[in-house]
């Protein structure tokens, strides 16, 4: 057989930006920080991550306000989710038109040393987080407010010499950065670690996020 380097175990991503997302986010914008200022009414009351300062979390029925742009925005992160789920897993269009989806669906609004722990979503398949605002990026904190995503492959450093320690992606050592911009939504396994940097600031960080788990039903 002919020589080959192929990824046997690799993590699927999928990324897509909104259209119209400047105008579409300045109504996200404006709403959620709205109903941020409504306090204890949309926060969770039950989070499963403790909040950290500087941190503030929904509720998790974000998707089912019937708001213009909240609606816009649930079509267009279901409609990249149903694209990622069936290329990946090789659905006929009949199949899809079977699919169930559910889900969990907030948002966060994180201001100056706000962070997030690293985390997994369990009982969940797919995850994805949408960038409203992505706020200042200070040019001395190029990581404030990263989405970082940890390598699963735990031992693939436990040796580094020559041979494997300038190793390209998607083979490489360490973590996996999103800096977002505003738009875009990056889908991921909710089984993957991942937490959010501390953000620096002078304004919000505002992002939309979800979990999400499936059923099919009978054809």
């Amino acid at each position: 057989m002919a020589f080959e380097i192929y990824p046997a175990f690799s993590v699927p991503f999928a990324q897509d930006f909104l259209p119209d997302a400047q105008r579409i986010n300045a109504q996200l914008k404006a709403l959620l920080l709205a109903r941020e200022g409504e306090g204890e009414r949309y926060a969770n009351p039950n989070p499963s991550l403790k909040q950290q300062q500087g941190v503030f979390e929904s509720d998790f029925n974000l998707f089912a306000w019937p708001d213009a742009c909240i609606q816009q925005l649930r079509q267009f992160c279901w409609t990249t989710l149903g694209r990622t789920i069936q290329k990946l897993n090789g659905y006929s269009a009949q199949e899809m038109q079977r699919l169930q989806i559910f889900s969990h669906t907030w948002f966060h609004v994180t201001r100056n040393g706000g962070f997030t722990i690293a985390h997994t979503h369990p009982m969940a398949s797919w995850s994805g987080v949408y960038c409203v605002d992505p706020g200042e990026r200070p040019q001395d904190r190029p990581e404030s407010g990263v989405l970082r995503f940890h390598n699963p492959h735990h031992y693939s450093n436990c040796f580094l010499d020559a041979g494997n320690s300038r190793l390209e992606a998607p083979y490489h050592h360490g973590t996996w950065n999103v800096n977002f911009q505003p738009g875009q939504l990056v889908l991921f396994p909710s089984w993957l670690q991942h937490e959010v940097m501390p953000f620096y600031g002078s304004d919000e960080r505002i992002t939309v996020a979800f979990n999400c788990w499936f059923g099919m039903k009978e054809g």
